[in-house]
């Protein structure tokens, strides 16, 4: 049995619970960890919700400027999409809170580390895999997964034992977020018939705005200004996360897949996260070479599928990461989106290293294609099939 437990604490229901449960259950002290990824929040409530928790020391690390570069950066790369809809705004979070676990486990003098996650979500599978893949040594203890609670019984146990928490009977919503983006889950949400009501949503909350345009810049794959204004990304996704979100734009209502093998209904809010990766494609089919835009787009969905599996610190994905870096040299230039009530969508791309040429796609007079070599070209690649035909009798 560990006597000091580093718990990744996101200041939420299960792990205030878990501080507590830990220290007279298992008798251990617990040091909770709070990382801060963009997700906003009053960080000295924080700190004193995890001392009357019984926390013994509470440590606030700020990553919001590694997340953007060395998580959220590789997504955008990747065009990263799971399922071909989730941007993986948890999925993301996870390995980067995991080598934040590692490092405050080394500094405490801690033998094991902790999470608040259940025993069928994706998230223990990312802690837990991340965490051994950067320290085998270390012991991952799972609460949520011994105690036994419900929901309804977590909120009871806070209640009793004075831990303020935001999670009540009425609104049981089970919420994450970071400057990628925004999940919910939990109460009427897990009714896949049901239609979520607006009180779930707050990115994307409809306002009355009128259409808009705005200028994305980027180089070598990555976002760097808005309407030619330099921001550094972890302030450039939430600027857009506030142009985008009140015209109704970056909602994903779905039934996903998890790693354990259920389904799940999640509620996703992603503008700023959706508008970039739309972008960002988009200005790919200008710059990118057609074999390598081809084998790339058959990449990006098992990259997607690594990250969202937990296997962040996996040789496969350190692998494809070498090929979606190498794609991008020459990804760069300008997307102009058009923002419209109920919708954010391509207006426009330019670039300087883009392989559109004008006198090549042309149908007027400058048009310098020669068209007298197509005759040649269709005949031989189409002569495999020719001769199938003919030896088949088709036609005859």
């Amino acid at each position: 049995m560990p006597k000091r437990v580093v718990l990744a604490y996101s200041g939420g229901l299960d792990t205030s619970v878990a501080v507590r449960w830990m220290a007279e259950e298992m008798g251990v002290e617990v040091v909770a960890l709070a990382v801060d990824l963009g997700q906003g929040g009053d960080w000295p409530a924080i700190r004193e919700r995890a001392l009357k928790a019984g926390a013994v020391e509470v440590v606030v690390a700020d990553a919001r400027e590694e997340f953007a570069r060395d998580f959220v950066a590789p997504a955008i790369r990747a065009n990263a999409l799971y399922e071909g809809r989730y941007p993986l705004v948890s999925s993301l979070s996870r390995p980067v809170i995991a080598k934040h676990l590692v490092a405050a486990a080394r500094e405490y003098g801690a033998s094991a580390v902790a999470h608040g996650c259940t025993g069928k979500g994706n998230d223990q599978v990312r802690f837990e895999v991340s965490v051994r893949a950067l320290a085998p040594d270390l012991d991952v203890v799972a609460p949520v997964r011994s105690w036994g609670f419900t929901r309804e019984d977590a909120i009871e146990y806070a209640r009793q034992h004075g831990i303020p928490v935001s999670a009540t009977k009425a609104s049981p919503y089970s919420v994450d977020q970071n400057l990628w983006g925004r999940t919910v889950e939990c109460g009427v949400l897990e009714d896949p018939w049901e239609t979520p009501p607006e009180d779930v949503y707050e990115l994307t909350l409809r306002r009355d705005v009128e259409a808009r345009e705005l200028v994305v810049g980027f180089e070598s794959g990555l976002p760097v200004s808005v309407d030619g204004r330099a921001l550094a990304l972890e302030h450039l996704v939430p600027e857009l996360d506030q142009v985008v979100g009140p015209y109704g734009f970056g909602r994903v209502d779905m039934v996903e897949n998890r790693r354990v093998g259920i389904k799940s209904r999640e509620i996703y809010e992603c503008p700023g996260a959706l508008a970039l990766l739309m972008a960002h494609a988009d200005l790919e089919g200008l710059t990118l070479e057609r074999d390598v835009a081809h084998e790339k787009a058959r990449l990006e969905p098992r990259w997607a599928e690594l990250v969202y599996d937990g296997l962040w610190y996996s040789p496969l994905k350190t692998a494809l990461d070498a090929f979606m870096a190498e794609t991008q040299r020459h990804v760069s230039g300008e997307v102009r989106l058009r923002c419209q009530p109920g919708g954010c969508f391509v207006a426009g791309r330019r670039s300087p290293t883009g392989l559109y040429e004008h006198d090549l796609a042309t149908y007027t007079d400058a048009d310098r294609f020669r068209h007298q070599d197509a005759e040649g070209f269709v005949r031989i690649f189409g002569l495999s099939v020719e001769t199938w035909a003919r030896v088949q009798g088709v036609g005859s």
